[in-house]
């Protein structure tokens, strides 16, 4: 009984994945007009956050405005640092954003060796899952703890980013001032 409404299984099973998602990370980008674009990756485990996973990145390759860019560079970095220091990836990457954003991570992913770990993004207004090699959005039952779970991963990269973003901000204006 308690295996039909965790989360995870529901996941596995409504994106209809091999393996199942015990873990899993979710990007998003953070930018004001262009300016002071960050990243960040948040780590859910078994459904649950594990904030001493969470790892923030300042876009350092991209000017302006970019999220498809900026994708691709921060994760790019995440990946190669994980594998560089042997660490456990996770079984699927989450993306805040569309079609486009969730090709860009899929495209960093694939040059860097790990096409094999499933990618998908949730687009915001109308939560339509999207998937690699599927044209059309896949939509979640609203009450879904599979949605759930991935509307969190999502709501709170894009809160930790946000939060970064802002305080990369607040730094330079602080400096400018001194800097007068």
């Amino acid at each position: 009984e308690e295996r039909a409404v965790s989360p995870v299984y529901e996941l596995q099973r409504e994106l209809g994945m091999a393996r199942l998602p015990r873990s899993l990370v979710c990007f998003d980008i953070s930018t004001t007009q262009g300016t002071d674009t960050v990243g960040s990756c948040v780590w859910f485990e078994n459904a649950r956050p594990r904030r001493a996973e969470y790892r923030k990145f300042r876009v350092k390759t991209v000017e302006g405005t970019n999220d498809f860019a900026s994708l691709h560079e921060v994760v790019t970095r995440y990946f190669t640092r994980r594998m560089d220091e042997g660490k456990p990836l996770p079984d699927l990457v989450v993306i805040d954003g569309g079609k486009g954003q969730l090709h860009a991570a899929h495209d960093a992913l694939g040059a860097i060796g790990l096409s094999d770990i499933a990618a998908i993004s949730l687009a915001k207004r109308e939560e339509a899952v999207f998937m690699i090699g599927r044209s059309e959005s896949l939509h979640l039952s609203r009450r879904s703890p599979a949605l759930r779970l991935l509307q969190q991963a999502r709501d709170e990269a894009h809160r930790f980013a946000v939060t970064y973003n802002r305080a990369r901000r607040t730094l330079r204006t602080i400096t400018s001032e001194l800097l007068r």
